[in-house]
């Protein structure tokens, strides 16, 4: 598995940690690039574990430079004078690990001597299911559970945001496990007031809120549309046409 902190089950990256390691005692900067969430500031902190990070936008990043002989410089697509900056990594001889949202192409062509570049979580999905069972353990522990367990549906985790999403998902999914019917009200009531500026027609508009989880609850069940009208106490056609109406909340 790698790191303690980096997740590394997929081919991709379990390279990206061997080079980390790698390049841990020489003197070559690196640039690691990809989306936010791929784990590349924490690749960086294996690599440098100690020096300081500043982002390519701070007002404090050639100061950073002048007295730093290590340096991770976070958000380089950020910088609004490159030339500058190259050229003053190379007075100072400081040594850069920059990370970045995809490869940038700097002027000289030559100043990283190695680039990493970390996909998406959607594309290497062995490091899916080690990755829930970090996020479970943290959350279980924030919330005194650590001897506990729960139960996560992978077809509803997101990926979209890489492992931001796919904690907050994992967290959303312990959350609802276990909010009691007082709560789920304080957290309809919540979301309905942020709605009610400027809306019309709002009855009818947040029906959905309750018709669609117990459709989707529903069809979960019961797997068939005559059992859930009669169990829901709708007339089969009524049941059609609610379905239809909400369809684009619906994966049935």
């Amino acid at each position: 598995m790698g790191s303690t902190h980096f997740i590394a089950a997929s081919k991709p990256l379990k390279e990206a940690l061997k080079s980390a390691n790698l390049l841990k005692s020489l003197q070559f900067n690196t640039l690691i690039s990809g989306e936010p969430g791929t784990g590349r500031r924490t690749l960086a902190r294996i690599m440098m574990p100690d020096a300081p990070l500043v982002h390519g936008d701070d007002e404090t990043l050639y100061t950073q430079i002048e007295k730093s002989p290590r340096l991770i410089v976070d958000r380089l697509e950020a910088l609004e004078q490159p030339s500058k900056f190259y050229q003053s990594v190379r007075k100072h001889g400081t040594q850069i690990i920059a990370i970045a949202a995809t490869d940038v192409a700097e002027e000289q062509g030559t100043f990283f001597s190695v680039r990493i570049v970390l996909p998406p979580l959607a594309e290497r999905p062995e490091d899916i299911p080690p990755l829930v069972e970090k996020f479970k353990k943290e959350i279980l522990e924030l919330f005194g559970e650590s001897d506990g367990d729960f139960t996560v549906d992978t077809s509803r985790l997101d990926l979209s945001g890489n492992a931001f999403s796919l904690r907050r998902s994992v967290m959303l999914q312990y959350l609802m496990g276990r909010v009691d019917e007082e709560e789920l009200l304080g957290i309809v009531e919540s979301f309905l007031d942020r709605r009610m500026e400027g809306e019309e027609d709002l009855y009818r508009k947040m029906l959905y809120l309750y018709e669609v989880p117990l459709i989707r609850a529903g069809t979960k069940r019961y797997k068939s549309q005559l059992k859930m009208s009669q169990v829901f106490g709708l007339n089969r056609n009524t049941l059609r046409k609610k379905i239809q109406e909400w369809r684009r909340y619906l994966t049935l």
